[in-house]
């Protein structure tokens, strides 16, 4: 980026690593300031909410199912109360492919800013785990301090006290994770049930549960750098109209301590006063002044802090804000790039596509095929009739009758069995029937043949199978 023009080469070496990591490659342990001001308020606001939808939405029931389920295992899946089977994967391809378009549309215009707001692993980390630990350890010196002094009983207390906590949070997301993979009626049962009965469910359970503890107690903000890819596609994604959390270096340079009454421009200063807050305060440990970087998140800690200091020596706040490094560089204002309408035009196509397969998702899912290896039959009277095989699956929570009917056809369909199907909910129904046909009827070996799925007086799906028949 442009904001690092200003340094010789000697001064950036800070770009051969990241920020938690040393120069023999021994993982630095970062200490953030505790932040405070208008964004950290924001985004604590923002938090509350997005932390009890996800608490909150095992609970939640609509038409009888759960908000969000994705049972990987029972191969059974659930949106807003909706029930999706294999059957449906093309929906999830298509819902996935919106999601990529927008997920670079929005980075490409608007940076990071999921990271600092959204993202479960900062809300976790930031609003939940650090607050924890300044109440506990105290503000950033406190913690350093406490981490070196020798183990005493002040340090074992604090330290068993801030872990158990972390593992009672880590307990209770684990638990919330997998209610959204197995129902929370499966979870209950897990918890009140003895132990020996759901063995299975009992080590997920504990699994997920020290995962997360390792990841908001050890691992932290190297999840961030390491293993979540977001932040290296950025640099792709990223251009110079993009919006990110920028230090504005042409107002900024060249940096100077503060003295009162001094005048900086006369002294050759910038309004930087070089207080260092905007990188104690950062929780990936960099300094915001070198530029766009990888380990940044947005979370606009280091605006709160740097408005906080230039509110207190009366220079203007925004110092560091969000802008693209064009507005920064050049003072031109934010507008949308041939590149991000392309990405926009692309999403809304996806998006009316996935919006008319949801439309045209049918209630069942019939497949009507075949049956393998076999010829027509002749039935005698002049008849031709061909065996196929029905499997039917109910993709809602309703039972219903099922019956077959021919449509714009001539011949007629005789079921092995029953003539009508009952349809549990959620249920699967396989059966098999003959389609009887006329010879004189029959114009080719191949004949296009149409059925109508019905429940009551009700045309629920057409299905489209083959006909074969003897050559006349």
């Amino acid at each position: 980026m442009a904001s690092v023009d200003h340094k010789h080469e000697d001064e950036v070496s800070f770009r051969d690593r990241i920020a938690t990591v040393d120069a023999s490659g021994k993982r630095v342990w970062i200490y953030p300031k505790k932040p405070k001001g208008k964004f950290y308020n924001a985004r604590t606001l923002v938090s509350i909410v997005l932390l009890a939808i996800l608490f909150a939405g095992p609970f939640i029931k609509i038409n009888g199912e759960p908000l969000l389920l994705f049972n990987i295992l029972e191969r059974k899946f659930v949106i807003f109360g909706q029930i999706f089977w294999p059957q449906d994967f093309y929906l999830f391809v298509f819902g996935t492919l919106v999601l990529i378009v927008f997920i670079i549309l929005f980075t490409v215009v608007y940076g990071r800013i999921f990271c600092g707001w959204v993202c479960p692993q900062t809300i976790f980390m930031e609003l939940v785990f650090r607050r924890i630990e300044y109440w506990i350890e105290g503000d950033y010196t406190a913690q350093r301090k406490l981490d070196k002094q020798a183990w005493n009983q002040e340090k074992i207390i604090k330290k068993t006290a801030k872990h158990i906590i972390f593992f009672a949070i880590a307990f209770l997301i684990g638990n919330t994770f997998l209610a959204y993979i197995i129902g929370i009626e499966a979870l209950e049962s897990i918890v009140t049930d003895p132990p020996a009965e759901h063995l299975g469910g009992l080590a997920a359970m504990l699994i997920f549960s020290f995962i997360f503890y390792y990841v908001f107690a050890q691992f932290r903000e190297q999840v961030c750098t390491n293993v979540c890819p977001y932040g290296r596609l950025q640099g792709v994604l990223l251009d110079r109209k993009s919006i990110v959390v920028a230090y504005d270096y042409k107002r900024g340079e060249s940096r100077g301590k503060f003295r009162k009454g001094e005048n900086r421009d006369e002294a050759g200063k910038g309004d930087c006063i070089d207080c260092h807050q905007c990188v104690q305060v950062c929780p990936t440990g960099i300094d915001i002044r070198n530029g766009t970087q990888l380990e940044c998140v947005n979370c606009t800690a280091c605006i709160d802090a740097c408005d906080d200091i230039m509110e207190r020596v009366g220079l203007p706040k925004k110092l560091i804000r969000y802008a693209s490094e064009e507005n920064i560089a050049e003072g031109k204002k934010f507008h949308f790039t041939v590149r991000s309408i392309a990405y926009s035009v692309v999403l809304l196509l996806l998006a009316g596509v996935l919006a008319g397969l949801l439309v045209m998702r049918t209630d069942v899912e019939t497949s009507i095929l075949r049956t393998p290896g076999m010829l027509y039959q002749d039935q005698g009277e002049n008849k031709i009739s061909n065996l196929y095989n029905i499997k039917i699956i109910n993709k809602t929570n309703e039972a219903m009758p099922i019956r077959l009917e021919l449509l714009d056809e001539k011949g007629s369909i005789r079921m092995v069995g029953n003539e009508e199907l009952m349809l549990n909910k959620q249920g699967v129904a396989e059966s098999a029937l003959f389609v009887i046909f006329d010879r004189n009827d029959l114009q080719q070996m191949k004949t296009e043949v149409h059925i109508g799925v019905y429940s009551g007086d009700k045309l629920i799906e057409k299905v489209e199978t083959n006909f074969l028949g003897p050559a006349n």
